[in-house]
């Protein structure tokens, strides 16, 4: 089916599902008309009508509607939806689950055996395209399964296909890790502030060096490390810059703050 054809619901309206949906609609994927989502409050519902969906407060007018399902809710809030929804799940559905901590093997089990399931985990830059996103796959989906939600989400950014050990992974890599860049250009910025640019200029050009940062690795495909280097001169402003963040353990900080998420992620599970 061509993703233009697709009916898409959202169980759950909060900032994640909201951040695909527009990353869809930006890229022309999927018609708005097309797009169902259901709330039990209208707190976030009426951005959701701004961009031109269809709103309810019944999750089984979503499984009604929609043909691609996804689970954004509150992970304790989940085992009732699934309980709810349960009856109204068939064959045709694919159900694509974004709830951090809930397993394959827990949404297996919650809903009717061979539903075609599959775990994902994006993070928030989709809204603008350029996201970073893994999915793993249930027993009962198969490759046109994994390949219909890798199209779909293509123009959201990234997407690949990981084993589902990897998705806590993730989270503390890129689902949060968002949030440890921008701490990072708010640095850049409060330092440039001190000796003496502009607050905005300082911001732009910070946001616009992790840009360029990026999008070097991504095209040359060359180890940090390497680009890293190749920026150092002997006895130059870099070096000394580097040595103090060195002194201040940036790497290690960076490391520990990526494998606290990992497993707080993980112990999301266990709850």
């Amino acid at each position: 089916m061509e993703a233009a054809e697709l009916r898409v619901g959202f169980v759950g309206a909060g900032r994640m599902a909201g951040g695909l949906v527009r990353g869809l609609q930006r890229s022309g994927q999927v018609r708005a008309g097309s797009i169902v989502v259901s709330a039990p409050s209208d707190r976030n519902l009426p951005a959701w009508r701004e961009w031109g969906c269809r709103t309810t407060h019944c999750n089984l007018e979503v499984l009604q509607e929609s043909t691609v399902v996804i689970l954004a809710t509150k992970p304790h809030v989940l085992p009732g939806v699934l309980q709810e929804i349960r009856p109204a799940v068939g064959p045709h559905h694919l159900i694509v689950s974004l709830v951090a901590g809930v397993t394959l093997q827990t949404l297996q089990r919650l809903l009717p055996n061979g539903t075609k399931v599959l775990r994902l985990m994006p993070n928030l830059p989709c809204v603008v395209q350029a996201g970073a996103m893994v999915f793993a796959r249930g027993g009962g989906a198969g490759d046109e399964e994994a390949t219909l939600l890798k199209n779909l989400l293509s123009s959201c950014g990234l997407c690949e296909e990981v084993p589902e050990s990897y998705i806590d992974i993730h989270t503390g890599l890129s689902g949060s890790g968002v949030a440890y860049v921008y701490l990072f250009a708010e640095a850049l910025a409060e330092g440039a502030v001190k000796m003496g640019m502009p607050g905005a200029l300082a911001s732009r050009i910070a946001a616009q060096t992790l840009l360029g940062a990026a999008k070097m690795m991504l095209e040359t495909g060359e180890h940090p490390a390497k680009l890293r280097g190749d920026i150092c001169t002997p006895g130059g402003t870099t070096i000394h810059a580097l040595h103090q963040l060195e002194k201040g353990a940036l790497r290690a900080t960076v490391m520990n703050a990526v494998e606290a998420a990992t497993n707080r992620a993980r112990s999301l599970a266990e709850d």
